[in-house]
């Protein structure tokens, strides 16, 4: 296969894949503008259709700036704590803070320090800015046994594929 026809396939090929990616992005882009001028319902509406594909980015900020945002009028730490679950079990590394915060103070899941500190040093271990001192916090509030079990669960912990 000479090189032009190489260069024309794979132009093809980038095109269609960009061209499946434009919805999504309309659709970050759009929700972005909404949460900006304060806007969280058209925001909410924005993020909705890819939520049920599982864009964990779209799950990040519906779940942290619609239903995590005391401000929000849309405010529910029960339908917050899921979406950044989902995201953070898929590798989402922004939702895995946030995360760990619901799981120190209880909100929208339940209280588990063991939890928080997990997702905290998994964060960590994807270099997510302010994760050390925060897992230094939490773990003055752990046992040196929780914190070992916490730091084996981080380690032995396989995102999800789907």
């Amino acid at each position: 296969m000479n090189a032009v026809r190489r260069t024309a396939i794979f132009v093809g090929l980038a095109s269609g894949l960009l061209a499946g990616l434009q919805p999504a992005w309309a659709g970050i882009e759009d929700a972005l503008k909404a949460l900006q001028s304060g806007d969280v319902a058209a925001a909410e509406k924005d993020l909705q259709m890819l939520v049920k594909e599982r864009d964990p980015r779209a799950q990040f900020l519906l779940g942290l700036y619609v239903y995590g945002n005391p401000d929000s009028k849309m405010f529910d730490l029960n339908k917050a704590a899921p979406l950044l679950l989902d995201a953070s079990e898929r590798g989402y590394v922004p939702a895995m803070i946030p995360l760990a915060g619901a799981y120190a103070e209880g909100k929208g899941v339940p209280k588990s320090l063991t939890e928080s500190y997990k997702w905290l040093a998994i964060a960590e271990r994807w270099n997510a800015p302010n994760a050390a001192p925060l897992l230094e916090q939490v773990s003055r509030e752990l046992k040196p046994d929780e914190i070992e079990k916490a730091k084996a669960a981080a380690v032995a912990y396989t995102f999800k594929t789907k």
